[in-house]
């Protein structure tokens, strides 16, 4: 398959320039008409959502959530672990990989949280504007941007767009963000687009989209429910 990455470049130019919140409500229709909707709940307080997303790194939601589950059930508590030998932090997480790397950002990060807070609560984060909550997490030990926004997304409802190569590659695709834009850039262009309770939807619909339709290798174009609206498409079943 050949592409011509000028027309395609063409294309998504004149696509960017027509980016605005409609077009993203559009977007998330069309996605909610494949895959159904979807609606924000929180699964883990904040340190928990941070530690698992520490773990996630690097290797798939199911290797990641039984580290976490081996870690939790292992330790009992925030300050036990706190306490343990890396090695032994190590050894619980091992199903998640890179387990020496993660049970020192786990202990570093734990014990800069009880240096800064006195305990292990995050709820103060909700009170804050999403760029500054986002900028006091990134000061932890291992925490990034995509770190820092999966906290205050998944945990606290707070519209912060996370995104990963999923959401990456959907979005530059879908011509939403620029060809070059950095990932940590992306972050804040997709929240400048999408309208604050739209957020999560958006996220995780363009995660599951990524993953089942706009793959990386052989995306499927002729079946795809984005395919009217996609500058890219037709690139791709030409």
């Amino acid at each position: 398959m050949h592409f011509n990455f000028l027309k395609i470049i063409g294309i998504c130019a004149g696509f960017e320039s027509r980016m605005n919140k409609s077009t993203i409500k559009q977007i998330i229709a069309l996605l909610i008409s494949a895959y159904g909707d979807r609606q924000w709940h929180q699964q883990l307080e904040p340190v928990g959502e941070l530690i698992l997303t520490i773990l996630s790194q690097n290797t798939s939601d199911t290797n990641s959530r039984r580290a976490y589950h081996s870690l939790t059930e292992k330790f009992g508590n925030w300050d036990q672990i706190l306490i343990a030998a890396t090695e032994d932090i190590a050894a619980a997480i091992r199903s998640g990989g890179l387990a020496e790397v993660k049970s020192r950002y786990i202990r570093n990060t734990l014990t800069a949280l009880r240096k800064e807070t006195g305990d292990f609560d995050l709820s103060f984060l909700k009170r804050m504007p999403v760029n500054e909550a986002r900028r006091w997490l990134i000061k932890l030990p291992g925490v990034g941007m995509k770190t820092a926004s999966c906290v205050l997304l998944f945990s606290l409802g707070m519209p912060a767009f996370p995104v990963d190569t999923h959401v990456y590659r959907v979005a530059g695709r879908l011509g939403l963000i620029g060809r070059k834009i950095s990932p940590d850039a992306a972050h804040m262009e997709m929240e400048r687009l999408t309208p604050a309770d739209d957020t999560y939807r958006c996220h995780v619909l363009l995660i599951e989209h990524g993953r089942k339709t706009c793959r990386a290798q052989r995306p499927l174009c002729r079946t795809c429910v984005l395919s009217v609206i996609c500058p890219t498409c037709k690139i791709f079943i030409s």
